[in-house]
């Protein structure tokens, strides 16, 4: 445009029209270069989405979103582009260009700004090769590549500087240009001068805008990803934790500060489920712990859960619940940094077996216990007793029969003395006797008139029921009929007259071993009495020993075998013998 073209324009008729005019186009071209601030985010975010919950946004894929928001934006601005004061063409595609170089680098800025060099062709009539240099801050192309790593490390304000060091420059060789391509053109009016200043400066200002709301997009994905990761890694801790508390053996359940049911590992699922087999774990979650416990057990388990919300751990207390034994502790669940009580959590612990195992084990010492009395004492007794036994019997000779009744019970009692004597060396006996293949149903036999003697004598009666299907064992036939011949006379005596001895004998298949049955009808014994049937010297008998039974606990161990006790009070009671049919 020449000198007297620009005065005619820049007439005071028309000359707030232009202003007016211009003022709208730089604002529609502000609008277009913002729409990066809201494309940015938007193709960030939908990246992400496409990336998946797994993985991170890597820096291809940043220059990716980079590129197609400035490309967009580039494309918009070109589109809706026209000339300040039909001087020097008004297409903010710049900003978004040199913002996409910054953050790109090189890989970025060259498609850009390849992109933008071709939409400033395109959208430009007067467009011309030096125009070109002027319009489009070729010039800067190189520093802006340059400056992009720091830029990229570089502090918010940081980054706002370094992008008004290449804009500002920029602009105003860009508004200078007119005088450039023409040194004779002058301005009459001022208006037109405020324009290009308002040009550059809102230019800049919405570089820093820019800058700032991609900053702000790039520190909420981070955010966001930061919080994806701790929630995953929380979930990850959780499902870890609830896998340590499901394999744990132990009963454990914690609640709220309200009582309720936040999470139950499987042992206490197990427990729960024993009482009501339809619950599930989200039947109980969520719902008081009181719901789920039986009556005798509520108020116990509401004031341990309450002691624990107040803070006050318990451990390792012994409660029994049916027939069962447990260890339980409460313990307030707090918050590490304030100390607030979050809830508590009980943890029971099922010992039953561990306290059977302790009472065999006490048996197991009395047994020892009794092994050394019987090792010490055997040969310190039993000679000086044959020794009075012998001399008794060539006094009993020489003495008149009127005291044969006194020799009698002295004898007696010496050879009672001789069999208790001999129950401790059979209890203390450790290695096993020689065995040999016997049939059950031929030791049974040989002892049966024995025992048919001794049942008529008290007016019972016996029943054999034999299995043909039994099959031969590698036993040693008289400790087997130690132990039958015990069991069976305790029997008798634990029956009045008209009671019925059984003497039974079956195969299991299953696992492969033979069943020895002695059933009688006598008085039973209660629950009490069966746990401490088989220890050393507990009798019922007022001339008992107790040694008996343990005396046959031990044979049958011995042989590999189980011994086991059904009884009922007023119903009798029935001895099973199992022994492995396949040893060798």
């Amino acid at each position: 445009m020449s000198s007297s073209e620009w005065i005619v324009y820049a007439t005071p008729k028309g000359g707030w029209i232009a202003i007016i005019y211009a003022l709208k186009n730089i604002i529609t071209q502000v609008l277009m270069a913002g729409s990066f601030a809201f494309l940015f985010p938007l193709s960030l975010d939908k990246y992400v989405r496409l990336l998946g919950r797994k993985k991170r946004l890597r820096a291809a894929g940043f220059e990716v979103v980079i590129i197609i928001s400035s490309a967009l934006s580039i494309i918009m601005c070109s589109f809706f582009s026209s000339s300040l004061f039909h001087l020097i063409p008004l297409n903010l595609g710049i900003l978004p260009l040199f913002i996409g170089m910054l953050y790109g680098g090189y890989k970025s800025g060259l498609p850009l700004a390849g992109l933008y060099l071709l939409c400033d062709y395109f959208s430009n009539e007067n467009w011309s090769y030096s125009g070109a240099i002027l319009h489009t801050g070729l010039l800067f192309y190189p520093l802006l590549v340059w400056m992009s790593p720091r830029f990229r490390m570089g502090t918010l304000n940081d980054k706002i500087n370094k992008l008004w060091v290449c804009l500002l420059p920029a602009m105003l060789l860009l508004t200078s240009s007119p005088i450039i391509e023409d040194p004779n053109l002058s301005f009459s009016d001022a208006g037109p001068l405020l324009m290009f200043l308002f040009y550059i400066l809102i230019t800049v200002f919405a570089g820093a805008a820019l800058i700032y709301m991609i900053e702000f997009a790039l520190e909420k994905l981070l955010l966001t990803e930061q919080i994806k990761g701790i929630s995953e890694k929380y979930l990850r801790e959780e499902e870890k934790l609830q896998q340590v508390m499901d394999v744990a053996p132990l009963c454990m359940v914690s609640v709220d500060t309200e009582g309720r049911v936040t999470s139950v590992n499987e042992m206490m699922m197990g427990l729960f489920k024993s009482r009501s087999p339809e619950l599930t774990k989200n039947d109980i979650l969520g719902q008081p712990l009181s719901a789920f416990v039986d009556m005798d057990e509520e108020d116990y388990i509401q004031s341990r859960i309450a002691q624990a919300l107040n803070g006050v751990k318990m451990d390792n207390e012994l409660i029994r619940i049916g027939s069962q034994i447990h260890y339980t502790s409460t313990s307030p669940l707090t918050n590490s940094y304030t100390g607030e009580i979050l809830g508590a959590v009980l943890v029971i612990q099922d010992i039953t077996e561990l306290e059977r195992l302790r009472t065999e084990l006490v048996n197991v010492e009395r047994l020892s216990l009794v092994g050394q009395m019987a090792a010490s004492i055997t040969h310190e007794i039993r000679n000086p007793m044959a020794v009075v036994r012998g001399f008794l019997q060539l006094m009993k000779e020489k003495s008149p029969d009127s005291l044969d009744h006194y020799y009698r019970i002295v004898m007696e009692e010496l050879d009672r003395a001789n069999g208790i004597i001999n129950d401790f060396l059979s209890l203390a006996q450790n290695r096993i006797a020689e065995k040999e293949q016997w049939h059950l149903h031929q030791i049974i036999n040989d002892l049966s008139p024995l025992l048919w003697a001794d049942a008529n004598l008290r007016g019972q009666t016996i029943e054999l029921l034999l299995d043909e299907q039994v099959p031969k064992l590698h036993l040693n036939a008289k400790e087997i009929k130690q132990v039958l011949l015990n069991l069976a006379r305790n029997g008798m005596e634990a029956m009045d007259e008209k009671g019925k001895l059984t003497i039974q004998t079956r195969f299991r298949e299953t696992d492969n071993t033979v069943e020895l049955i002695v059933k009688d009808t006598g008085v039973g014994m209660s629950k009490s009495r069966q746990e401490r049937l088989f220890e050393p010297f507990f009798t019922t008998k007022a001339k008992g020993t107790g040694l008996g039974l343990a005396l046959c606990l031990s044979i049958v161990e011995r042989h590999g075998g189980k011994i086991a006790v059904e009884s009922e009070e007023g119903k009798g009671t029935t001895f099973i013998i199992s022994l492995p049919a396949a040893e060798s």
